[in-house]
């Protein structure tokens, strides 16, 4: 399974290009396998991440923005929903990912299930 990160490499907007630095480092950090489509460059990604950004994650008005984050054609969600998942040390399960032996997440899901 590979993480898929939609990114936008020629963004007029300060705050996209740091959303999509801070889901990138976060996975190169971690070392999770990733591949980051450039929907700027590559009208097929833009096409393929606005098709496939499910209805109720969608903005009210426009199309959604990057860095949107999914794993294969499966929706994870934005970079919201990713700074959450980071705050509550849930990453790997917001990836639909195992979270690594001896991690913060690993530790928590092995106290949850030792109650």
């Amino acid at each position: 399974m590979v993480i898929k990160v939609f990114t936008a490499s020629s963004s007029g907007s300060i705050s996209i290009k740091k959303q999509q630095q801070e889901v990138v480092a976060f996975l190169v950090v971690n070392k999770i396998e990733y591949e980051e489509c450039d929907i700027a460059a590559n009208e097929a990604n833009r096409k393929w991440m606005r098709d496939n950004v499910p209805e109720e994650s969608r903005p009210a008005t426009g199309n959604p923005l990057p860095p949107q984050i999914f794993n294969e054609s499966s929706y994870c969600g934005n970079f919201d929903a990713f700074f959450d998942a980071r705050e509550e040390n849930a990453v790997y399960a917001f990836l639909g990912l195992t979270a690594p032996p001896g991690s913060k997440e690993a530790m928590a899901l092995l106290k949850k299930t030792q109650q």
